[in-house]
């Protein structure tokens, strides 16, 4: 399950004891301080016995489940035919049954008795009108276990606060360009590489030569040693959604990525994370992260840092805004607000505020990522 993982929690056991499994057919499901893993049947057989139970912890290595291969696989039932039954209904011919004897009509009882027998009306007391009680809607409560994964995120999470000294800075970008750019080109770049020219590309590759402008914010403190670390590549980590939540598999090696190889990773990475095929080496790593907020709305947001790494970029929505442009004029622009959180132990406010005025500019204008300036 990878190095960094040595326990898991069981999850899920979607057969039990005595059933007949084929080979690579889900046994046990763990789940980890990272990521879910399906333990399969290495080959057909008898489940005997699973040794464990749903919450308990396991540790790696630790045998999950026995089974019987030299078992004979069960034969398929076929469902015996359901008979038909003859429904009896009467004949024509049977006899009716004999009508019932008429009971007299009972006796109309007199007004003169109707008088004696009933008692005088006496008025009852009127209760007390009581209070209405204020309207008071459901106030019921829900508990759920904590899953390890979210239990090692807020650790990691609270861990970035207590070490790091972050601080974010803000630019804006005028998207126009890059959108313009897009529209232009998709159908001839979709013809060519077999997938939609996205935005996330244009980050990551303003972001890449940002990092190469700027090797401090690629490197990182190491605590233990006392020593800061430069990294000579980038590594790119891209939030990518997830049926069990937001995951962040890591792009290898961007600075010898194009556009189109950018955009087809993000596709493998999104189709895995759909299925539940991602694996912890495709999460390990990586020296900076990219955090896309803006596909949910956020209009501005301050990110947190993913340690070891020692900063992180955060795009938002995309909105129309006046602006003024090089004449004097206001005109509606589409613009979009960039945010970078980074350590301050490491990084200081000039390679900061540098770094993400870089990438505010390769996006304004796309030519300049083409230049290289």
């Amino acid at each position: 399950m990878g190095d960094s993982i040595t326990e898991g929690t069981i999850v899920d056991l979607p057969v039990a004891p005595g059933d007949y499994v084929q080979t690579d057919d889900v046994v046990v499901v763990l789940e980890t301080d990272k990521v879910s893993v399906d333990v399969r049947a290495p080959e057909a057989g008898a489940l005997v016995e699973i040794l464990g139970e749903i919450d308990d912890v396991v540790e790696v290595g630790s045998s999950l489940f026995r089974l019987d291969t030299d078992a004979d696989a069960p034969e398929t039932q076929e469902s015996a035919p359901i008979e038909e039954k003859d429904t009896l209904t009467p004949m024509s011919g049977d006899e009716p049954e004999p009508p019932k004897a008429e009971e007299p009509p009972p006796e109309t009882p007199t007004a003169a008795d109707a008088a004696a027998t009933t008692p005088p009306k006496v008025p009852k007391p009127q209760p007390p009108t009581p209070e209405s009680p204020a309207f008071m809607g459901q106030r019921t409560e829900r508990r759920t276990k904590m899953s390890r994964m979210r239990q090692r995120i807020a650790g990691r999470l609270k861990d970035a606060q207590n070490t790091a000294a972050m601080l974010t800075t803000f630019q804006e970008c005028d998207m126009g360009a890059l959108m313009e750019m897009r529209k232009k080109h998709q159908d001839a770049f979709t013809a060519k590489h077999g997938i939609k020219l996205g935005f996330m590309s244009a980050f990551v590759q303003a972001a890449t030569a940002a990092l190469q402008e700027s090797p401090v914010v690629n490197g990182y403190i190491d605590d233990e040693t006392k020593e800061i670390v430069y990294r000579e590549y980038v590594d790119i980590s891209v939030a990518v959604a997830s049926p069990n939540g937001l995951v962040v598999p890591v792009l290898r090696n961007t600075e010898n990525m194009s556009f189109a190889d950018v955009e087809h990773n993000i596709a493998m990475y999104a189709e895995k994370a759909k299925e539940g095929t991602l694996s912890l080496d495709d999460m390990a790593g990586g020296t900076f992260t990219i955090s896309n907020g803006g596909v949910f709305g956020s209009l501005m947001g301050t990110p947190i840092i993913n340690p070891p790494q020692s900063a992180v970029l955060g795009m938002h929505a995309t909105k129309m805004r006046a602006t003024v442009d090089d004449r004097g004029e206001v005109v509606a622009r589409p613009m979009m607000y960039l945010a970078l959180t980074y350590d301050h132990r490491l990084i200081d406010g000039r390679e900061g505020v540098t770094f993400l005025k870089s990438i505010a500019e390769k996006i304004s204008d796309p030519t300049k990522l083409l230049l290289e300036v």
